[in-house]
């Protein structure tokens, strides 16, 4: 399947984006969550470094570029409905823009946990 034919199966916004989860392909670890357009997912599946489109500056990024702080992708998913991309990368030091490993580091909410029921 063509770059193209990939991207007319994807869902985007009203705003032309969609959310990308970025997962460490080694530990399998949610890293972050960010917001891709289509150019975005071209560079994503073409170049092997992660691609965004920043919404507050309104422009792409890739992470690493200032930081140092790399992805190199593995995989590109997209959902059941074709509005969410799950990319699997190597992580080459801190995916958060604080410093840490994961935009989910110690940034846990109190939570009931359910019961499962057989």
């Amino acid at each position: 399947m063509d770059i193209d034919t990939s991207l007319d199966r994807l869902s985007f916004g009203a705003d032309g984006l969609l959310p990308a989860i970025v997962q460490d392909d080694e530990s399998g670890e949610v890293l972050m969550l960010a917001w891709m357009d289509r150019e975005a997912v071209r560079r994503t599946l073409t170049e092997g470094r992660v691609t965004f489109w920043s919404r507050s500056r309104g422009e792409y990024w890739r992470k690493g570029d200032t930081s140092g702080h790399r992805q190199y992708v593995r995989s590109v998913a997209m959902d059941c409905d074709g509005d969410t991309l799950l990319v699997r990368a190597i992580q080459i030091g801190a995916a958060c823009h604080t410093g840490t490993r994961s935009c989910f580091t110690d940034r846990e909410l109190p939570a009931v946990n359910g019961i499962v029921e057989s």
